[in-house]
């Protein structure tokens, strides 16, 4: 058992980085923060999530030194900490078969809010897993894990992003819990609509890389609709996909090849990122959405340029933030530095449901920044932390 911190009722900001897991916690105007000391010190979190439907139950992915690859779980708002008894991984493959290894879990998620004790955890190499007993024992799921077409879905272990492919943004629909997301990086995004038997892939409409040099298209992307572009594959990469709380057919998504919105029951995504300013461009890795407001979203545009630095461009750090499901956007710095070459990762920007909403995002220099009037005003509520890897505004019951 890992002794922890025990959260008090309200508004908690868990930071997960590569040195362990933080706790931020406001006075009551949110005008006034303070940091905890660290959870899990030395190890790394990728993912660190309360569970909604108690307000009690923590998770949090972990890559450990002597551990390995494992998820931690705290029944008791953080007081004290369990590992699992199982953790994902994959079944020893048999003599003389090439087999696969958990490198991390990258991403966790609470199940349907009728189904106690369920959650979904995603990893690299790209897999989803699922727990029935609260994240003690995982066990992986058949209908896209074990599928025929598992290597043609997914991008090859030994490519990818620095720290592999990886399975993210797992989204289950409060409506049907029959029915739920995930993305690939690379291999685009997934949907099933029978509790995980099948899958299909939902990636009309989104342009990918331009892999081939030698193809005879303009630019750095394929288009849709173009010789070389196929649905299935991992040209695909969904860097953040969410599920509006207001509205659950309608999904954002931060891609490498833009940003993208779909309100389901249409089948083709549409890029809202062209309507940001040529010199800013719409790539980048987080995307936020207002609790109460289908059309407000938050993005951190990054430099998308041929050397790709994944940094603020020109130097300049900015929120946009669009009111009108992204047919106008806003610069969004007021208190943010004047210079700055920020590098904000996937999962570190959230949302609060306060009136109004807190927005917060962490950065690779270990600093966090929080906007309590949706963006208008920001300020830095913590600094000189290990690298972010994941922000999550949570409310402890």
């Amino acid at each position: 058992m890992e002794q922890g911190i025990a959260l008090s009722a309200g508004l908690s900001i868990m930071v997960a980085t590569r040195k362990g897991l933080f706790f931020l916690t406001p006075d009551e105007s949110r005008s006034s923060w303070s940091l905890s000391e660290p959870v899990f010190l030395g190890h790394i979190i990728n993912h660190a999530l309360l569970d909604p439907r108690d307000g009690r139950t923590l998770l949090a992915a972990a890559r450990t030194g002597h551990l390995g690859p494992t998820i931690f779980r705290s029944q008791d708002a953080g007081a004290t900490w369990q590992e699992a008894q199982r953790p994902p991984a994959f079944r020893t493959a048999p003599e003389g078969e090439a087999g696969q290894v958990v490198s991390h879990t990258f991403f966790i998620s609470p199940g349907h809010p009728d189904e106690k004790d369920v959650w979904f955890a995603g990893t690299s190499p790209q897999a989803l897993w699922t727990s029935t007993d609260g994240g003690s024992t995982w066990e992986g799921i058949a209908g896209f894990n074990d599928h025929p077409d598992y290597s043609k879905r997914t991008e090859d272990p030994q490519a990818g992003t620095p720290d592999g492919p990886i399975l993210h943004s797992i989204l289950v629909d409060p409506l049907d819990a029959n029915h739920m997301y995930f993305a690939l990086s690379g291999g685009g995004v997934w949907e099933t609509t029978d509790h995980c038997e099948s899958w299909s892939p939902l990636n009309q409409g989104m342009s990918t890389p331009l892999a081939d040099p030698e193809a005879d298209e303009e630019g750095m992307e394929r288009q849709p609709g173009s010789l070389h572009w196929n649905e299935i594959g991992p040209d695909h990469d969904p860097h953040s996909v969410v599920m509006h709380p207001a509205d659950p057919n309608l999904l954002y998504q931060q891609n490498h090849c833009g940003i993208y919105r779909i309100s389901r029951p249409e089948t083709t995504w549409t890029r809202i990122g062209n309507n940001m300013p040529e010199d800013v461009g719409d790539i980048g890795f987080v995307i936020g959405v207002h609790p109460r407001d289908a059309n407000r979203v938050w993005v951190f545009p990054m430099d998308g340029t041929d050397v790709w630095p994944r940094t603020s461009p020109d130097g300049r750090p900015a929120i946009f933030e669009t009111r009108d499901g992204g047919m106008s956007w806003l610069r969004r710095d007021k208190g943010l530095p004047k210079r700055g070459w920020y590098t904000v990762k996937r999962q570190c920007m959230s949302v609060d449901d306060g009136e109004p909403a807190g927005v917060y995002f962490g950065t690779t220099s270990g600093e966090v920044w929080a906007s309590v009037d949706e963006g208008e005003n920001w300020s830095n509520i913590a600094a000189h932390l290990p690298e972010i890897y994941s922000v999550e505004a949570v409310t402890v019951r």
